[in-house]
């Protein structure tokens, strides 16, 4: 519940931003008409999600056969979660994370990398799925689209002000809401407070994942242990030539960040730092 109210606050941030930015304009015609272009792009990058996500890694799906450990774990955690079962994929890829996709539980798909796969034990890997069900369960998917386009419409209006900067504003608005120089900071701070607010989002919806995930498998250690080896893992990561790597644009659906960085990209990271989340599972009893 601490989680939803801050996440429906952060939302109705990123909508406040944006309806300051359609009043220093001086209208609503042009904002509405880029919030309807950003809601048509994100519907259909919702709608289709798995697909790409799935195609964009190379993901594989795999049966009961192929990958029965996999399947085992998948099918305890959906009767406990009282879940329809995804779809299971493996992802040829050294780096070691998993993640989920798809619009809502019923057209749902969980994907583990075959690093993941080698470095986790069973109960560990438990964890991790149970996670990403819980995004499923808990429409993550939705929230991070609504998220991206109130952020996408933000940046788009931002560059605007940017083209109105540098050929002399918007008539005279110009004077009414501080000029040239009103222009310049909406172009440069709007976008940075936009990109903060939907980190934040994700930050929230993944310590709500990670509580949730705890509460379907019963075994928050578990999901801890998990993370803390992944963290490592991820930053010792080296690539090899046949492996599929993970893009900036959709970092934020994985486990862990699967992106190195160093402390000023710590801060518009899509995750919250792992130690904290550690921290978090190991003082959850059941």
């Amino acid at each position: 519940m601490k989680n939803m109210l801050k996440t429906t606050v952060l939302l109705a941030a990123l909508t406040g931003l944006l309806v300051l930015i359609g009043d220093y304009f001086g209208g609503t015609g042009g904002m509405i008409i880029a919030f309807l272009f950003a809601v048509i792009l994100n519907f259909g990058s919702y709608w289709y999600s798995d697909k790409i996500v799935l195609k964009m890694y190379r993901a594989k799906e795999v049966s009961p056969a192929e990958a029965p450990n996999l399947h085992k774990i998948v099918d305890g955690l959906v009767m406990k979660a009282r879940l329809p079962k995804p779809k299971v994929y493996i992802v040829e890829s050294a780096m070691p994370n998993a993640f989920a996709t798809g619009r809502n539980p019923e057209h749902a798909a969980v994907a583990a990398t075959t690093g993941i796969l080698e470095l986790l034990s069973f109960e560990e890997m438990e964890g991790v799925l149970a996670h990403e069900l819980a995004h499923v369960k808990n429409r993550d998917t939705l929230i991070s689209a609504i998220a991206a386009t109130l952020a996408g419409v933000v940046t788009m209006l931002a560059n605007m002000a940017q083209w109105a900067a540098i050929f002399g504003g918007f008539g005279s608005r110009d004077d009414d809401n501080g000029g040239i120089v009103g222009l310049i900071a909406m172009a440069i701070v709007a976008p940075i407070a936009a990109t903060l607010i939907q980190l934040a989002i994700s930050r929230s919806r993944e310590f709500a994942a990670d509580a949730e995930g705890a509460s379907i498998s019963r075994k928050p250690w578990a999901l801890a242990s998990a993370l803390e080896k992944l963290e490592y893992g991820n930053s010792h990561y080296k690539p090899s030539v046949s492996d599929v790597q993970a893009k900036e644009s959709s970092a934020h659906m994985f486990i862990v960040n699967p992106l190195k960085g160093g402390a000023i990209r710590s801060l518009f990271s899509t995750h919250p730092v792992t130690e904290e989340r550690v921290k978090r599972l190991r003082a959850m009893r059941f």
